[in-house]
């Protein structure tokens, strides 16, 4: 039984490291024309780049796709092995789309599937991590700013609501996710981040290719 068990756990980890390292945000951009997504913008294969090429459709698209594969490979291992597995899918897909094997290593930073995740493993935790987004994304207009403080405060949420085991591993996504956005921490620091719907300046050359 406890073999049995372990293998499980292990197939959860490693199904939600494998779904959650697909780079939708390249691979569309790639299809749309506009080639390789790092070489616009940020540099980053999340949506928040892609909108830097101008193609919201193309955003929301990725924005759905990146959360879904964490919602997914969270539900998946909860309906065939119960919340332990969930979680361990949970942390693997973060870590997917942090550290995708196929890139390098080198992956997003993690905010729409993080959101995607914590709906799946708790749906009003996920519910308050998106409405503070929204909040604050609606006061300052900056993407990390938002995500930074969504994902900051969805750990005491969690453990109010969920219990400590959700609360884990919203602590364990928030601290994922600072460390992916210690670039956008150093530019907020300093007041140079960009806000939501502008463009850097390496982004200007981001049109689609023949």
């Amino acid at each position: 039984m406890v073999e049995t068990s372990a293998l499980v756990l292990a197939a959860a980890a490693l199904g939600g490291y494998l779904l959650g390292s697909i780079p939708f945000g390249l691979v569309l951009a790639r299809l749309a024309g506009y080639g390789d997504i790092r070489k616009i913008g940020s540099g980053n294969i999340g949506a928040t780049n892609v909108l830097r090429t101008g193609n919201k459709p193309l955003a929301l698209a990725t924005l759905l796709l990146d959360s879904g594969k964490g919602g997914i490979a969270t539900l998946l291992a909860l309906w065939l092995g119960g919340q332990e597995s969930a979680l361990l899918a949970a942390g693997g897909s973060m870590l997917g789309h942090a550290f995708p094997v196929w890139l390098g290593f080198k992956g997003g930073k993690g905010v729409a599937t993080a959101l995607g995740v914590l709906l799946a493993i708790s749906w009003p935790v996920g519910l308050f991590a998106c409405g503070m987004w929204l909040l604050t994304a609606v006061v300052f207009r900056i993407s990390s700013l938002s995500a930074l403080v969504a994902l900051a405060l969805s750990p005491l949420f969690g453990w109010w609501w969920s219990g400590p085991a959700v609360a884990g591993l919203a602590a364990f996504i928030a601290v994922l996710v600072f460390v992916r956005h210690k670039d956008n921490i150093t530019r907020l620091l300093a007041g140079t981040e960009p806000r939501i719907g502008g463009k850097k300046a390496e982004a200007a050359g981001a049109t689609p290719t023949p």
